[in-house]
């Protein structure tokens, strides 16, 4: 199966507006164009099942889905789980989405009051908060099922795919409205600086917007050609901790999954908006999500030591990162760094345990810089992944030559590669 794999390139392309796709502009490892080739070519049987355990907004699944397999996806990040159920809505729900739009527009008749802790009101003005709050309480009490809701909140496991879809439609809104707050990193939206004049913007032009919205992601949707293959699909979408998840030993077929990246972007950031329309559904502070993540920023509140399995090549650059002259780096940053390759470790063992004898585990992952220090995640990846026995059967390369590392000024002090390597790995299971 390995040597049949087509693996064309992962790197991230544009999208055309008026696409379905067009709807989920979220920080992914690869195209679904890349994972549909891909798992197209692996032969998989009807009753496969394929893995994603970073599944983000659901690229893999999404593609496994189109092909009419069976497929799970996990991820930390409650934001890219409903992401993710919303990119499976069948077009036979296109009829319904601006009809129900209207209906959930007209039922805002109070705005909600808004307290101290409301998570919006960092960017939005009271009233405009008020609005927006609304609008996705309207959302709750129409879409959101009484069975998803909890003592703790709302399951965000169980909501539908119709209700995660009219979730994605108001973040797209509320990164519409928050536009003059971007950052330079393009995917974030920063956090007001001192006396900024927060986001005011009327209640019928929020809601004319709104109903805007989701009306072109209702013609999107009805221009898809997967009804079938949608329709037929299971696909077992949850928020799930990889360094903690426990599959049933050989339950999985195949794997195809981009682990994130060690440089330091702050996956939780990148999302805080959509994170704050989701506010009173979570059971887990947002801070404490972002300190579970890999790649956190956060430093670890408990020490972890470097293993004699993450390899020789782990422990070499961890050694160098120590000795590093830069300001922190036998600090703040070796401290962060473990927690990553910690958290891989984890990880990759427990994929491995799930996976079954002789099954594909596909990895794309991406190497980076410390400073000067070229980290090379992918070789460190196998190291880890082969004392887990994954054993790395082939590697397809790809230069990559826009970094998100180049925004940082900073950086440029330093000589090392203005491009990146983003590689393929392929691992089959002893």
């Amino acid at each position: 199966m390995l040597d049949s794999l087509r693996i064309s390139s992962p790197k991230r392309s544009s999208r055309a507006s008026a696409d379905w796709e067009a709807f989920f502009p979220y920080y992914a490892g690869y195209p679904v164009s890349f994972a549909s080739e891909l798992l197209s070519s692996a032969k998989l049987s009807k009753d496969a099942v394929v893995l994603d355990p970073w599944n983000g907004s659901g690229t893999t699944t999404y593609a496994a889905a189109r092909l009419g397999l069976l497929s799970r996806g996990f991820d930390l990040n409650p934001a890219m789980i409903v992401v993710a159920r919303a990119r499976h809505l069948p077009p036979s729900e296109a009829d319904s989405i601006a009809p129900l739009a209207r209906e959930i527009s007209r039922s805002i008749e109070e705005c909600t009051r808004v307290d101290g802790e409301e998570a919006l009101a960092v960017w939005f003005g009271r009233k405009t908060a008020g609005v927006i709050r609304s609008l996705e309480l309207a959302i709750r009490h129409c879409l959101v099922g009484s069975q998803t809701i909890t003592p703790r909140g709302v399951n965000i496991d169980q909501i539908s795919g119709l209700a995660a879809t009219f979730y994605v439609g108001l973040f797209a809104l509320c990164r519409e409205l928050s536009e003059k707050f971007k950052s330079s990193n393009p995917t974030w939206i920063r956090h007001p600086r001192g006396d900024e004049t927060r986001i005011g913007v009327p209640k019928d032009q929020i809601c004319d917007r709104f109903i805007a919205r989701m009306s072109e992601m209702a013609v999107a949707l009805a221009a898809r050609d997967d009804l079938f293959s949608i329709e037929q699909a299971q696909s077992d979408l949850r928020i799930a901790d990889t360094t903690a998840i426990a599959l049933a030993p050989s339950s999985v077929d195949f794997v195809l999954t981009s682990p994130p990246y060690c440089t330091r972007i702050d996956y939780t950031a990148a999302t805080r908006v959509e994170l704050a329309v989701l506010a009173p559904l979570l059971d887990v502070p947002v801070k404490e999500l972002g300190r579970k993540m890999i790649g956190s920023t956060r430093v670890p509140l408990h020490d972890v030591q470097v293993s004699p399995t993450w390899g020789i090549r782990c422990e070499q650059f961890l050694e160098s990162l120590k000795r590093h002259p830069s300001k922190a780096s036998s600090g703040y940053y070796y401290r962060t760094h473990i927690d990553y390759f910690d958290k891989l470790s984890k990880s990759v063992e427990n994929v491995s345990l799930g996976l079954k004898s002789s099954g594909v585990a596909v990895f794309v992952v991406q190497d980076s810089y410390y400073k000067d220090l070229h980290n090379d995640v992918p070789a460190i990846l196998a190291d880890i992944a082969q004392e887990r026995g994954l054993f790395l059967k082939r590697r397809e390369d790809f230069q990559l030559s826009r970094l998100m590392s180049g925004i940082n000024s900073r950086s440029r002090v330093y000589k090392r590669e203005s491009s990146a390597v983003e590689a393929v790995l392929c691992f089959q299971k002893a």
